[in-house]
């Protein structure tokens, strides 16, 4: 009888590439997430600042005060620590930036916006020093007939996640809750499915 660990291992590898956790912390995926923080610049005292969006590569950034385009930033962002940035254009409630990383910081940066994205949203722990963001987490999944599918979760990513669940998948389109986001399924497995997340405001 197969292990438990083989049947994910298995599961994950027939997961679409668009759940590649590699693939995505490369990306520049930009998600609508609040962090609060501080930016300095010029030397001048810290200003208070609020993402709107955010990827691996920068971010849009609410604030009242609006260095000029090409301004070097310091940004102190809660979760994510000390980066230096650019300021790349000004925008009407604030500017946005370009993070100034190291691939492997880009990497870790990546790591932990999937991390805070969806823990809360499937219900995982918040393990801040998880390496990867896979599998182990029971996840409740309500199918668009009111049935609830008890799941386990396989992987997550900025893109969306997979499932392992008893008995039959739901079909190819099929839009799906898990926790606060909706869902359309793209990947049907043997033994779960995967899903991409839908936007809100995109139609279903």
């Amino acid at each position: 009888m197969e292990s438990d660990v083989q049947t994910r291992l298995k599961l994950k590898e027939q997961v679409s590439p668009r759940f590649d956790l590699r693939k995505d912390r490369r990306s520049n995926v930009r998600v609508d997430l609040a962090l609060n923080g501080r930016f300095l610049f010029d030397g001048a005292e810290d200003h208070g600042l609020l993402t709107r969006n955010i990827s691996c590569g920068g971010a849009e950034i609410v604030a009242h005060v609006q260095p000029e385009v090409d301004a070097q930033l310091i940004c102190y962002l809660d979760d994510l620590g000390r980066l230096e940035a650019e300021v790349v254009r000004r925008t009407p409630q604030g500017f946005a930036v370009r993070f100034k990383l190291t691939p492997r910081k880009r990497d870790k940066i990546a790591d932990r916006l999937t991390w805070l994205l969806n823990y809360k949203q499937l219900g995982l722990s918040d393990e801040r020093e998880a390496p990867r963001y896979a599998g182990g987490g029971p996840a409740l999944v309500s199918r668009a007939d009111g049935r609830v599918l008890q799941c386990r979760t396989i992987d997550i990513s900025l893109a969306g996640a997979a499932f392992e669940a008893d008995g039959p998948p739901p079909p190819l389109g099929e839009i799906v809750t898990v926790g606060n986001l909706r869902g359309e399924v793209v990947r049907t497995l043997r033994n779960g499915f995967a899903i991409r997340y839908i936007p809100r405001g995109e139609a279903s």
